[in-house]
Formats: C-alpha cells, sequence, structure tokens
C-alpha cells in the first residue's frame, strides 16, 4: 500500500514538473537562445538560420578587407581546415564601421576573400557591431547577459568571440590576439570536447 502511495505521489509530480512548459518536448529543439533564435544573410544572400549551428563551437569574428588585422583571414581559414570536421564552425560578419575597411559589396567582399585567403568558413553580409543598428547576435555578444567579463563595444575588426556547444560565450578575443594563438587554439580544444 505505501508502494502504491508512493508511486501515485511521484507520478503527479512528474506531471506537474513537466506541465510548466519550460522544457522542450522530446525532439523538440528550443529556438529562444539569443544566436539560435536569429536569422542572417550570407555573403551570397541567402537567409541563414543560425539554428544551424546549435551544438557546434562558434568562432565568431567581425571582419574588413582593408584593415591591418586583414591577414587574420589566413589563420581563421587554417581553424576551419583544422577544426571543421571536429565541430568548429568559424563565421565571419564583415563591418564597415572601423575606418571604413570594408567598403565592398558583398560580391567583392567574397571575391576578395576567396582570391586573397582561399576563405571557405561561413561569411554573412556586412552588418553594424555597435549602435543602434548593430546586428542583434552582436549585441548579445557585447551585452553582459553574454555571460563574460569582457563586455561592451566592439572597438576594431576581428574581435572574436568564442562560443561553446550550447551557446554559451566563453571567451572574447580583441583585434591583437591572432587567432592562431596558443590561448585561442587551447580554448577551442577545449570547447570541442
Amino acid at each position: 500500500m505505501k508502494s502504491r502511495v508512493f508511486a501515485i505521489c511521484m507520478s503527479i509530480l512528474l506531471i506537474s514538473a513537466n506541465a510548466n512548459g519550460d522544457e522542450p518536448v522530446k525532439g523538440e529543439k528550443k529556438t529562444n537562445h539569443p544566436i539560435y533564435s536569429q536569422k542572417m544573410k550570407s555573403l551570397t544572400g541567402e537567409e541563414v538560420d543560425l539554428s544551424k549551428y546549435r551544438g557546434k563551437t562558434l568562432l565568431i569574428v567581425n571582419t574588413a578587407s582593408r584593415c591591418g588585422a586583414t591577414p587574420q583571414y589566413e589563420p581563421l581559414q587554417a581553424l576551419h581546415e583544422k577544426y571543421g570536421e571536429k565541430g568548429l564552425a568559424v563565421l565571419g560578419f564583415p563591418c564597415n564601421q572601423f575606418g571604413s575597411q570594408e567598403p565592398g559589396s558583398a560580391k567583392q567582399i567574397a571575391e576578395f576573400c576567396e582570391r586573397n585567403y582561399g576563405v571557405k568558413f561561413d561569411m554573412f553580409s556586412k552588418v553594424d557591431v555597435n549602435g543602434d543598428d548593430a546586428a542583434p547576435i552582436y549585441k548579445y555578444l557585447t551585452s553582459k547577459q553574454a555571460g563574460i567579463d569582457d563586455t561592451g563595444a566592439i572597438k576594431w575588426n576581428f574581435e572574436k568571440f568564442l562560443v561553446s556547444k550550447d551557446g554559451n560565450v566563453l571567451a572574447r578575443f580583441r583585434t591583437g590576439t591572432s587567432p592562431d594563438s596558443p590561448e585561442v587554439i587551447e580554448l577551442i580544444e577545449k570547447a570541442l570536447r
């Protein structure tokens, strides 16, 4: 009798715990994460649902073609080649907010990246990363909501954000930190485990 009462109580408890609707139903994906709930345009103009990156480690970078840091495209591509099949997705977001160093059209940016650096990682259409018109992904990445100590405006081109497989921002690397620096590599490898 006691075991039957216990079983009934446990059933009621489990049913009420599931009734709150906070957890997805088995097979249902949560889409309300600030990164995965967005759609962006690729450099070729296609709409990309960022939920496709759920479960991948992300390195999100604001890029420019006429910047002293532009050669960082090379180690970014190397990271894509080395870790892409292991679950790393490098996402490039061209931006013209710093010294007008990304003035070209999407086609010109794509041609530049391919011709000079053989870029094959995912590149998106030009965005603002600061201010009222900043892309929502950058509003999130630079906010306290992202959960890192280094918050606030993007200072220059080629700032990098490392994001875990479940969407947690792990680190922010400023322009002066190369994508192939030991600290970046160490954190990428740790995030991929």
